[in-house]
């Protein structure tokens, strides 16, 4: 990614009254240092993140992507983020993004070790090109996340639903896909049930039925899948979230990864095996992911 602008924040109070923030927000140079070496962001992965499209200036579902800061900020034990003032910083980086797609990334951190207050910042970045992975797709490989589909109800302290900067796993993820000849990963749980890409949501059509893994899994709850179920049901279709056997990724009619970058790309081969493209479905459900959503 290109780093365009970015914007650094000193957290209010989640119950602040106040409704202008400006004198906690604060330009600073994308390309020089901003990251004290203390900061537990950068020792330890301790913090949250949220990743938001835009598309031609406008930012893409600012308030669900807001809502699931606010929910991975409650299962890291970090204090409440003012949405308010999250808006406000999202809508002042948002100036800079002009034409064409970028992507605006929020980080929340625990801040310095025995510091006094959490540290936050928000980037503006010109997003990759996916035009490739949205027309031809992209080839899948299975991996084991290591653990079975009860784990999350067992194991909450594992943050499997949070978005944490923690993603060493995930790109060792793609790392072995690479390794493997594909361009992405799925995991799946060691009893045999799909989860989600490293950095995607998985979504399979049977029929005129659409199905994504259940996030009571452990998996974070994609913004990109939410707003296409919300769609496909004023069409018509009906969707559900169930446990997805690893089978069923190649034999459903199509499936894609979703993302809030990437959008929709369809997955053109399991484990080594080709998958048809439903290109024309496809590109409905890009041009849908493309146009502004609130």
């Amino acid at each position: 990614m290109a780093w365009r602008s970015a914007v650094s924040i000193d957290p209010v109070a989640s119950d602040d009254r106040r409704t202008d923030f400006a004198d906690t927000i604060t330009m600073i140079d994308p390309g020089a240092p901003a990251v004290l070496i203390g900061d537990l962001s950068a020792q330890r992965g301790d913090g949250i993140f949220e990743s938001l499209g835009v598309v031609d200036g406008h930012v893409q579902e600012v308030g669900p992507h807001l809502a699931r800061l606010a929910h991975s900020a409650g299962l890291c034990d970090l204090p409440a983020p003012n949405l308010a003032q999250w808006r406000a910083a999202i809508e002042r980086i948002a100036v800079e993004a002009g034409p064409g797609e970028n992507v605006i990334k929020l980080i929340l951190s625990r801040g310095l070790d025995q510091g006094p207050a959490p540290t936050a910042w928000v980037t503006l970045a010109t997003a990759p090109d996916s035009a490739r992975a949205r027309r031809d797709g992209v080839r899948v490989v299975t991996l084991d996340r290591g653990y079975t589909l009860d784990v999350p109800a067992r194991a909450p302290w594992l943050l499997l639903g949070a978005k944490t900067l923690s993603y060493a796993t995930n790109m060792a993820a793609i790392r072995e896909a690479h390794r493997r000849g594909a361009d992405d990963a799925v995991f799946a749980t060691s009893d045999g049930f799909v989860l989600e890409a490293p950095t995607a949501s998985v979504v399979l059509r049977v029929g005129d039925r659409f199905v994504t893994p259940a996030p009571q899994a452990g998996i974070l709850h994609g913004t990109t899948q939410l707003s296409l179920f919300a769609h496909l049901e004023t069409r018509g279709f009906d969707t559900a979230y169930e446990n997805v056997p690893i089978a069923d990724l190649e034999t459903a009619d199509a499936a894609w990864l979703l993302s809030s970058v990437r959008l929709a790309a369809p997955i053109a081969s399991v484990d080594g095996r080709d998958k048809s493209i439903d290109r024309a479905l496809t590109a409905e459900i890009n041009a849908y992911l493309l146009a502004p959503r609130d």
